[in-house]
């Protein structure tokens, strides 16, 4: 068995010309981490939309409703920062199926990479940040409920803080939120996760990775998480249009090795997801995406999973 990666075809969806948020971005990884003999087709696993009672497991219906029927207020779909179609509707409830299967998955062979999904923005009663319903929140909810976990860490390395995330388990004992991200970016309103660690301005690799490593090790030994969601995001690149840190493409990889090996070898399953990542660059940003699933392979066959 090779590593799980989890992709479907539906990740993409149409946005007018000149859109900001790089859309065709996780099409392009599926078939860059094939043609660079990253993965094979059977590696591949295919999602399926959840039915509505699992988004209800965090979001409000009305919310839920107004999305799916594209009644949202303008200054809520301006709030979220994408337009409203139906295959939009389609490809936000697809994502976050795929990080279900994602978790499940980790649960099942001990590491498995989503190809979309770390929309940590989404609050229970609207969106934010190009994040229209909260697949990390959804998964750990829907996991607990069907008995498959009790304690989870929802480890979020975007530049952004995971403020929905944060928001959503505010009063749960039992879903550790972690963010480290940029203390001057997006959101400007920060929420309280169970641990916060901002970072200044300008961090570089070597002081990124000293600080997740002050960090994991004793968050795992303390909480002892039955599952991991990871969230990988590579907007902490120099070359990153929403960033405000300094990693390069080796630090990024570095940090998903160093991620994944502490907590594999410490025995906690990881589910990961590729998060935010953002540049004029296609290619280089694509390329930084598939630099988890690099990672997550050299884990996976290391670990003898």
């Amino acid at each position: 068995m090779n590593l799980p990666i989890i992709y479907h075809p539906d990740y993409v969806a149409p946005l007018p010309e000149g859109h900001r948020f790089p859309m065709a971005k996780f099409r392009q990884l599926y078939k860059l981490l094939l043609a660079d003999g990253v993965a094979t087709p059977e590696q591949f696993h295919t999602p399926q939309p959840p039915p509505t009672e699992s988004i209800k497991l965090v979001h409000t219906d009305d919310y839920i409703q107004a999305y799916r029927t594209g009644t949202l207020e303008p200054k809520a779909l301006r709030r979220i920062g994408l337009p409203w179609t139906p295959a939009l509707v389609n490809r936000t409830c697809t994502a976050v199926g795929g990080t279900i299967l994602t978790a499940q998955l980790a649960l099942r062979y001990g590491l498995a990479c989503n190809t979309a999904g770390g929309t940590h923005h989404a609050f229970p009663s609207y969106g934010s940040g190009f994040c229209i319903f909260n697949d990390l929140a959804i998964s750990a909810r829907l996991l607990q409920q069907l008995g498959l976990v009790q304690k989870i860490l929802i480890l979020d390395l975007d530049v952004h803080q995971g403020d929905g995330t944060a928001f959503i388990f505010q009063e749960d004992n039992t879903v550790f939120t972690f963010s480290m991200h940029c203390e001057v970016n997006f959101p400007g309103t920060k929420q309280k996760s169970d641990l916060d660690v901002p970072l200044p301005v300008g961090m570089d690799d070597d002081s990124y990775l000293q600080t997740i490593s002050k960090y994991l090790p004793d968050l795992l030994s303390q909480w002892k998480p039955d599952l991991i969601l990871y969230d990988a995001g590579v907007d902490p690149h120099a070359s990153d249009r929403f960033g405000k840190l300094a990693l390069t493409d080796t630090g990024i990889y570095r940090r998903e090795m160093l991620v994944l090996s502490t907590c594999v070898a410490a025995g906690y399953p990881v589910a990961s997801v590729i998060g935010g990542g953002y540049s004029d660059d296609l290619n280089a940003l694509i390329y930084r995406h598939s630099l988890l699933h690099r990672a997550a392979t050299e884990v996976y066959h290391q670990y003898r999973l």
